[in-house]
């Protein structure tokens, strides 16, 4: 795999078909019609917007942050007590986790156990990263390996499923695995660094979440058996059975640690550099190469453009301008780098012939597979009390019941 950054060119602009009868734009952020269940107000300004506006109520900055922040730090010293760790912290040395794992040992005086998740397609430059940052602070790094064997059939399974979904074996290795490891350890407070924002949330049709849906396309599509559970091997186990028995059963939290600390990306660069001899992988979510399908495949095929939830994130928090966003949705992703996009067909053992012919398959959805969603729909209210209590990640009920349809 190459050490380098991705070296698309930003400069190359988007073939774009002319705007769909019926196509709005937010007047505040960048979310658009292309977005599955957007809807807007009389004034123009979107649904995911009211979102953003809700969060940063229930998660306010200033005097309120700060005293939530110190108020989880000092449960997690406590319910560390006489263990070697207080939590267990997701690391792919990317910049949100590792200013998260900054913040965490330097400001808060925690002793994390920094967890990395790995599927085979980390980015080298990132991987460095995290080696120097948990030596700087004293931290230890564990990494969990995926089964390769595993990861490269959900991969490809995945990719035959035609949904926009195609990290998902990824997305519930990466949780797993830090379940797995607090179990382990007997930890209960796993810390993640994501920021609504300046990430925002993904609408649910383009990011769909759930472990029987993960099974039914491997059913279909897989060749290679997944592992059973266990507790403190979950593999690629993760439904509602799994989570009852972390969340419930363990006690383990999520904390989102960066919804309450006021994280402005664009200054957060010059002091991992300092701290940390941190180096930029490319571009953001370039940690993971396998991001280059995941764009490519995202805008050639299903017509999406990951970067407007992420930069209408950014817009509405004042740290890029609307016409900034717009401005940079006409050119290509620099992440979608043709020669990392063919290494990884490579990696998955894949020709670039049966590639395009996943291209070029009849698009579907997760709606198109066995699911939870109609199950989920039905615990809407258990599932918004297990989020407030933080017995879920705080977004677990805004993911399912207000990211779109």
């Amino acid at each position: 795999m190459p050490t380098t950054p991705a070296t698309a060119t930003i400069d190359s602009p988007i073939d774009r078909p002319a705007p769909h009868p019926g196509y709005r734009c937010c007047t505040r952020c960048i979310m658009d019609t292309t977005v599955p269940g957007i809807q807007f107000d009389s004034s123009g300004e979107c649904n995911f917007c009211a979102l953003h506006d809700k969060m940063e109520r229930d998660n306010p900055l200033g005097a309120a942050g700060e005293a939530y922040v110190q108020e989880a730090a000092d449960d997690m010293k406590r319910l560390g007590r006489g263990k070697k760790y207080d939590c267990v912290l997701g690391v792919s040395g990317g910049r949100d986790s590792s200013f998260t794992l900054w913040y965490c040992v330097v400001k808060l005086g925690l002793r994390p156990l920094a967890v990395h998740f790995n599927d085979g397609f980390g980015n080298p430059v990132a991987g460095e990263n995290m080696v120097k940052a948990c030596r700087k602070l004293g931290v230890e790094l564990r990494t969990i390996t995926s089964d390769w064997r595993e990861s490269k059939d959900l991969k490809i399974a995945f990719l035959k499923a035609s949904t926009p979904d195609i990290e998902e074996g990824t997305d519930v290795g990466i949780a797993t695995a830090l379940y797995g490891v607090a179990a382990k350890e007997g930890v209960q407070r796993i810390i993640i660094g994501q920021s609504f924002r300046t990430e925002g949330i993904a609408p649910l049709s383009w990011n769909f979440l759930d472990g029987k849906y993960l099974k039914a396309v491997h059913r279909q599509f897989g060749t290679v058996p997944l592992r059973k559970w266990s507790p403190t091997d979950p593999g690629f186990n993760l439904d509602l059975k799994e989570m009852f028995y972390y969340a419930v059963v363990r006690g383990i939290r999520t904390v989102t640690l960066l919804y309450h600390v006021p994280y402005v990306r664009a200054d957060v660069d010059q002091l991992l550099e300092r701290e940390l001899d941190w180096v930029n992988p490319g571009a953001h979510y370039f940690d993971d190469l396998y991001q280059s399908v995941i764009y490519y495949l995202n805008r050639v095929k299903f017509g999406i453009d990951r970067r407007l939830f992420n930069y209408s994130a950014l817009v509405r928090s004042g740290q890029m301008t609307r016409a900034t966003a717009l401005a940079k949705c006409q050119h290509v992703n620099a992440i979608e780098d043709e020669k990392v996009i063919n290494l990884c067909i490579k990696r998955l053992g894949l020709t670039r012939e049966e590639f395009e012919q996943i291209v070029n398959a009849p698009v579907k959805t997760f709606r198109d597979y066995p699911n939870n969603y109609s199950l989920i729909r039905l615990l809407r209210w258990p599932i918004k009390v297990a989020s407030k209590l933080r017995l879920l990640p705080e977004s677990a009920y805004d993911k399912y019941f207000n990211c779109g349809t």
